[in-house]
């Protein structure tokens, strides 16, 4: 069986353009999906059903929970949530136009806990899967019509674009503290730490060393644009591949953040 060209198998966001051939016209032109959304949630580890019952109330397709450990200094924690303890990372794909409903109906459920209870962003993406892409299109227009209502009240920002970007960085198991001393002093508030395992290409380990299935530890950053080359500049320059640490740094921009906090 001759495998699909890769065209095939992946969609560019937003949306195709409409297909005449399907019915769609000038006059009644179909609707095509809106920009998808990774959306974060970073919350205390036993709040976490909490975002995920908002998930699944307002039917979000795809949500994924990690555990995590915040990396915050103490100042900070009762600001933004993200202290030095136990945190799920709740990722979900949703439309653009259904990301500020998610957020404010996670701040909502999470207001009779008090302050300091994580924080929300938005990372935008450029391609999907078809299948995927599929399954979007059979609630468009349900999201066509909140579209159509416009903001619902104050809250996130949803037009100021990429003022933050979320500092991704790899390193060899137990060297997070280290790492995040550096970020700190070139600037960040904060972290949260995701353990994970290592794997790279046989072409990768010989020409950097990388180690092969070793245990990592995930850093995830999030900053604002204008710190965030001095961070991961001085993070390539004392844990980069070069290092014991082995580190490898890329940033994402992030366009939506709300601290899930109301005062």
């Amino acid at each position: 069986m001759a495998k699909k060209p890769l065209s095939k198998l992946f969609s560019k966001l937003p949306g195709k353009s409409p297909d005449k051939k399907r019915g769609a016209s000038a006059e009644n032109p179909r609707p095509v999906v809106q920009p998808l959304k990774l959306l974060f949630f970073i919350v205390d580890w036993h709040h976490a059903n909490i975002v995920s019952d908002v998930c699944v109330t307002e039917k979000v397709r795809f949500h994924f929970t990690i555990r995590g450990q915040g990396t915050a200094s103490s100042e900070i924690l009762d600001l933004l949530g993200i202290g030095s303890s136990e945190k799920a990372v709740i990722t979900c794909l949703e439309q653009e136009v259904g990301v500020e409903v998610l957020m404010k109906e996670v701040r909502s459920r999470l207001k009779p806990y008090g302050a300091g209870m994580g924080i929300a962003f938005t990372v935008p993406l450029s391609a999907i899967n078809d299948p995927v892409l599929l399954i979007f299109k059979q609630s468009i227009f349900k999201n066509e019509k909140i579209a159509a209502g416009g903001p619902r009240g104050k809250g996130a920002n949803m037009n100021e674009k990429f003022t933050n970007d979320l500092i991704v960085a790899i390193v060899n198991h137990g060297y997070s503290d280290e790492l995040m001393n550096t970020a700190r002093a070139a600037g960040a508030v904060g972290g949260t730490l995701i353990h994970a395992r290592g794997q790279a290409h046989e072409g990768a380990v010989k020409f950097f060393g990388v180690s092969v299935q070793d245990e990592k530890e995930m850093i995830l950053i999030l900053t604002a644009r204008e710190k965030k080359v001095p961070i991961m500049q001085a993070i390539c320059e004392s844990h980069g591949l070069n290092s014991q640490a082995q580190g490898i740094v890329f940033s994402m921009p992030v366009d939506n953040v709300m601290g899930l906090s109301l005062e």
